[in-house]
Protein backbone atom coordinates (compact mmCIF):
# COMPACT_ATOMS: atom_id res chain seq x y z
CA UNK A 1 0.00 0.00 0.00
CA UNK A 2 1.35 3.53 -0.35
CA UNK A 3 1.86 6.03 1.67
CA UNK A 4 -0.91 8.88 1.33
CA UNK A 5 -0.82 12.16 -0.02
CA UNK A 6 2.55 12.54 -1.79
CA UNK A 7 3.34 15.18 -4.05
CA UNK A 8 3.86 13.13 -7.64
CA UNK A 9 4.87 14.93 -10.92
CA UNK A 10 4.36 12.59 -13.83
CA UNK A 11 4.92 13.10 -16.96
CA UNK A 12 5.37 11.04 -20.78
CA UNK A 13 5.96 11.61 -23.98
CA UNK A 14 4.25 9.91 -26.87
CA UNK A 15 5.55 6.59 -26.51
CA UNK A 16 4.65 6.98 -22.46
CA UNK A 17 1.20 8.84 -22.92
CA UNK A 18 -0.83 5.69 -22.64
CA UNK A 19 0.49 4.07 -20.03
CA UNK A 20 1.27 7.92 -17.99
CA UNK A 21 -2.78 8.46 -18.04
CA UNK A 22 -3.50 5.15 -16.32
CA UNK A 23 -0.62 5.50 -13.68
CA UNK A 24 -1.96 8.99 -12.86
CA UNK A 25 -5.40 7.95 -12.66
CA UNK A 26 -4.33 5.32 -10.42
CA UNK A 27 -1.92 7.79 -8.33
CA UNK A 28 -4.77 10.13 -7.91
CA UNK A 29 -7.08 7.20 -6.83
CA UNK A 30 -4.60 6.40 -4.23
CA UNK A 31 -4.88 9.59 -2.67
CA UNK A 32 -1.92 11.74 -3.95
CA UNK A 33 -1.26 14.97 -5.25
CA UNK A 34 -0.51 14.55 -8.43
CA UNK A 35 0.58 16.92 -11.05
CA UNK A 36 0.51 16.29 -14.80
CA UNK A 37 3.82 17.54 -16.79
CA UNK A 38 2.28 16.32 -19.88
CA UNK A 39 1.95 15.19 -22.41
CA UNK A 40 -1.58 15.97 -22.43
CA UNK A 41 -2.37 14.84 -26.17
CA UNK A 42 -1.22 12.15 -28.13
CA UNK A 43 1.68 13.81 -30.82
CA UNK A 44 4.82 11.45 -32.41
CA UNK A 45 6.74 14.81 -32.84
CA UNK A 46 6.64 15.51 -29.00
CA UNK A 47 10.22 15.79 -27.42
CA UNK A 48 10.74 13.91 -24.34
CA UNK A 49 12.87 16.73 -22.74
CA UNK A 50 9.88 19.26 -22.40
CA UNK A 51 8.38 16.68 -20.41
CA UNK A 52 11.18 15.63 -18.39
CA UNK A 53 12.04 19.21 -17.71
CA UNK A 54 8.67 20.37 -16.41
CA UNK A 55 8.80 17.13 -13.89
CA UNK A 56 12.11 17.62 -12.84
CA UNK A 57 12.08 20.92 -11.96
CA UNK A 58 8.51 20.41 -9.83
CA UNK A 59 10.70 17.62 -7.63
CA UNK A 60 13.54 19.88 -7.35
CA UNK A 61 11.41 22.76 -6.22
CA UNK A 62 8.70 20.79 -3.67
CA UNK A 63 10.90 19.18 -1.31
CA UNK A 64 10.20 15.23 -0.37
CA UNK A 65 8.32 15.23 -3.69
CA UNK A 66 8.74 12.54 -6.23
CA UNK A 67 8.35 12.24 -10.23
CA UNK A 68 7.72 9.58 -12.48
CA UNK A 69 8.47 9.70 -16.40
CA UNK A 70 7.96 7.92 -18.95
CA UNK A 71 8.88 7.14 -22.44
CA UNK A 72 10.06 4.19 -24.78
CA UNK A 73 13.21 3.20 -22.94
CA UNK A 74 13.22 5.54 -19.94
CA UNK A 75 16.70 6.24 -20.63
CA UNK A 76 16.28 9.52 -22.27
CA UNK A 77 13.96 10.87 -19.77
CA UNK A 78 16.34 10.02 -17.06
CA UNK A 79 18.91 11.86 -18.79
CA UNK A 80 17.01 14.95 -19.50
CA UNK A 81 15.71 14.98 -16.14
CA UNK A 82 19.31 14.24 -14.32
CA UNK A 83 20.38 18.03 -15.97
CA UNK A 84 18.15 19.79 -13.17
CA UNK A 85 20.03 20.58 -9.93
CA UNK A 86 18.44 18.38 -6.56
CA UNK A 87 17.62 15.75 -9.00
CA UNK A 88 18.04 12.14 -8.25
CA UNK A 89 16.48 9.95 -11.30
CA UNK A 90 17.45 6.60 -12.67
CA UNK A 91 15.38 4.02 -15.01
CA UNK A 92 13.63 1.33 -12.42
CA UNK A 93 14.18 -2.30 -14.86
CA UNK A 94 13.45 -4.19 -11.82
CA UNK A 95 12.57 -4.60 -8.22
CA UNK A 96 16.16 -4.92 -6.92
CA UNK A 97 17.23 -2.01 -8.86
CA UNK A 98 14.19 0.06 -7.42
CA UNK A 99 15.00 -0.75 -4.58
CA UNK A 100 18.94 -0.14 -4.11
CA UNK A 101 18.32 3.40 -6.43
CA UNK A 102 16.00 4.48 -3.22
CA UNK A 103 17.51 3.10 -0.21
CA UNK A 104 21.49 4.03 -1.45
CA UNK A 105 20.87 6.92 -3.78
CA UNK A 106 17.64 8.30 -2.27
CA UNK A 107 16.20 8.79 -5.97
CA UNK A 108 13.02 11.05 -6.47
CA UNK A 109 12.08 10.42 -9.96
CA UNK A 110 11.88 7.02 -11.64
CA UNK A 111 11.91 6.32 -14.76
CA UNK A 112 10.28 3.92 -16.28
CA UNK A 113 10.11 2.03 -20.16
CA UNK A 114 6.89 2.53 -21.35
CA UNK A 115 7.29 0.22 -24.07
CA UNK A 116 8.47 -3.01 -22.31
CA UNK A 117 6.14 -2.62 -19.01
CA UNK A 118 2.63 -3.51 -18.59
CA UNK A 119 0.44 -1.34 -16.42
CA UNK A 120 0.56 -3.55 -13.38
CA UNK A 121 4.07 -4.17 -13.36
CA UNK A 122 4.85 -0.46 -14.05
CA UNK A 123 2.43 0.26 -10.45
CA UNK A 124 4.69 -2.27 -9.07
CA UNK A 125 7.53 -0.48 -9.38
CA UNK A 126 5.72 2.73 -8.57
CA UNK A 127 4.84 1.39 -5.31
CA UNK A 128 8.33 -0.27 -4.44
CA UNK A 129 10.27 3.64 -5.39
CA UNK A 130 7.56 5.14 -3.31
CA UNK A 131 7.69 2.44 -0.19
CA UNK A 132 11.46 2.40 -0.01
CA UNK A 133 12.53 4.70 2.07
CA UNK A 134 16.82 6.39 1.80
CA UNK A 135 18.68 3.73 4.54
CA UNK A 136 20.68 7.32 5.63
CA UNK A 137 23.66 4.70 6.01
CA UNK A 138 26.93 7.12 6.54
CA UNK A 139 28.44 5.89 3.39
CA UNK A 140 25.21 6.81 1.35
CA UNK A 141 24.84 10.33 2.83
CA UNK A 142 28.61 10.99 2.08
CA UNK A 143 28.33 10.09 -1.57
CA UNK A 144 25.06 12.17 -1.70
CA UNK A 145 27.33 15.33 -0.45
CA UNK A 146 30.06 14.44 -3.35
CA UNK A 147 27.08 14.28 -5.94
CA UNK A 148 25.43 17.52 -4.58
CA UNK A 149 29.08 18.97 -4.53
CA UNK A 150 29.28 18.05 -8.34
CA UNK A 151 25.97 19.74 -9.01
CA UNK A 152 27.51 23.29 -6.98
CA UNK A 153 30.60 23.00 -8.97
CA UNK A 154 29.02 22.37 -12.52
CA UNK A 155 25.98 24.81 -11.86
CA UNK A 156 28.80 27.81 -10.88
Amino acid sequence: MYNKGVKIFIGADHRGFALKNVLYKQLLSRGHEVTDCGAHSLDSKDDYPDFALKAAQGVAQNQGSFGILLCGSGMGMDVAANKVRGVRATVGYSPDSITHARSHDDINILTLPSDILSADTAEAYIELFLMTPFGGEERNVRRLKKIANIEEQNFK
